[in-house]
């Protein structure tokens, strides 16, 4: 393909997908940890320390970030949303039983994330090339920081990032702040399906990543079940 073609929706890029199986890796570990610290009383500085939950946010924004990215080359991000928030409110329904509930977790987020996108996508488009990148990094940083000092006794309010003391999910991603960084990441996608990032992007091809990142959605619904058992199956070896 030459330079300035655009990319197709079915063309691979082997670059962010190995972006993305790195962050499935890194998301992985990190839920094998909690499970250690949670259920087999592993030392709780292996999840609960500064420099993890910092790196945790990291590797997470990354991952939705590159999912924004994705949408630019999504045929339907309504159906493909649909078909992520059922998947969401599954893994809600299973965790409830494994006493680690998500109520609004990566995938929830991923479902509305898409949903919105596609429902007003020629809204965010309108938005100049040049100011979208800058306008989405200042309201990410603002609504960050006003979310910080808001208060509420109001019970459904988490979605939007706003909760009530004893509101607990394992894993929460709520639509503000989060919402610009997937954003941010539709701006990106547009220049990726524009070929308009350097070459070394759309002709490097690492081993292993691109595979994992290819099948993200599968390994995101399967790990915590797997780890789960993983983890009560030496709960109970150590304890026989």
């Amino acid at each position: 393909m030459t330079k300035g073609q655009k990319i197709s929706p079915r063309e691979r890029i082997q670059s962010i997908d190995a972006l993305r199986g790195l962050c499935v890796v890194l998301m992985v570990c990190h839920h094998f940890l909690y499970d250690l610290v949670v259920f087999l009383h592993a030392p709780a500085w292996l999840f609960y320390n500064p420099a993890f939950q910092f790196l945790h946010y990291v590797f997470a924004g990354c991952f939705i970030l590159l999912a924004g990215v994705s949408s630019r080359l999504s045929k339907s991000n309504v159906r493909r949303g649909l078909k992520v928030a059922a998947a969401a409110v599954a893994i809600t329904v299973v965790t409830h039983f494994m006493d680690m509930i998500i109520v609004f977790g990566i995938l929830h987020f991923f479902g509305f994330a898409m949903i919105l996108y596609g429902l007003t996508q020629k809204l965010w488009d309108r938005i100049p090339e040049r100011i979208a990148p800058v306008l989405y990094l200042l309201l990410l940083f603002a609504s960050s920081a006003a979310l910080s000092f808001v208060k509420t006794d109001a019970r459904w309010l988490w979605p939007i990032g706003i909760t009530y003391e004893g509101f607990y999910s394992a894993d929460y991603f709520p639509i503000f702040p989060w919402i610009f960084v997937f954003l941010l990441g539709t701006w990106l996608g547009k220049l990726v399906v524009e070929r308009r990032l350097p070459e070394t992007v759309y002709a490097v091809s690492p081993p292993f990543f691109p595979s994992v990142g290819r099948h993200a959605f599968l390994i995101y619904l399967l790990h915590q079940p797997v780890l789960y058992a993983l983890t009560m199956g030496i709960r109970r070896l150590i304890g026989s």
